[in-house]
Formats: structure tokens, sequence, C-alpha cells
């Protein structure tokens, strides 16, 4: 399988699918059951990082830890603003759910 590159996917879902920022956004989304997957950056708040890995280990959502931090985050997303956290709600023609399949293996 070819290396999925992960800037361009998360780019990809921004633009062609739906997704929501931050950490509130995220848990609220993950409650309702809406979350595909979370993204998290590498210097998000370490209590905020353990609580968004527990509420998607209940849920069974997958998660994927982005290499970069939030600011390198939100300009992957082309926004002009630190981003810790995302959603995935819809992948629109994203392969961005790989990601985290590749994770694993």
């Amino acid at each position: 399988m070819a290396e999925i590159d992960a800037n361009k996917e998360i780019r990809r879902a921004v633009d062609t699918g739906s997704v929501k920022f931050g950490f509130k956004q995220s848990e609220k989304n993950i409650l309702k059951g809406n979350a595909e997957l979370i993204i998290l950056s590498s210097n998000i708040q370490k209590r905020i990082k353990e609580k968004m890995q527990y509420s998607c280990a209940s849920a069974k959502t997958p998660v994927f830890n982005f290499f970069g931090n939030s600011v390198e985050l939100g300009s992957v997303c082309g926004k002009p603003f630190a981003i810790s956290c995302l959603c995935i709600e819809k992948s629109g023609k994203s392969k961005v759910l790989d990601l985290a399949k590749s994770k694993k293996q």
C-alpha cells in the first residue's frame, strides 16, 4: 500500500468534506456519534488529549496524532490560526480515514 500524505488528505477533507475545529466542537460530535475521525496536534494539552482519547475509545472513534504542532495543523487546514484538535464529520473526497487504519498496521 502506498504511503498516505497526511497533509494533503487533511486539507482535502477540509475542502471537500465536513470538518469541525476545536476541542468543544469535536467533543460534541463524538458524543452525538457524528465523528468519523479525530485529529490531535502534537502539542495539545495533556489533559485535553487524555479526555479526547477516552471519549474516542468510548465511542469507538479513531484518533490520528498529527506529527506537527497546532500552528502547523492550522496551516495544513488553510486557516490563519492554531488548531489543536479537529473532528472529521464527513471526509468528502479525502482518504483521511485511512490515516488511522494505516497507523494500526
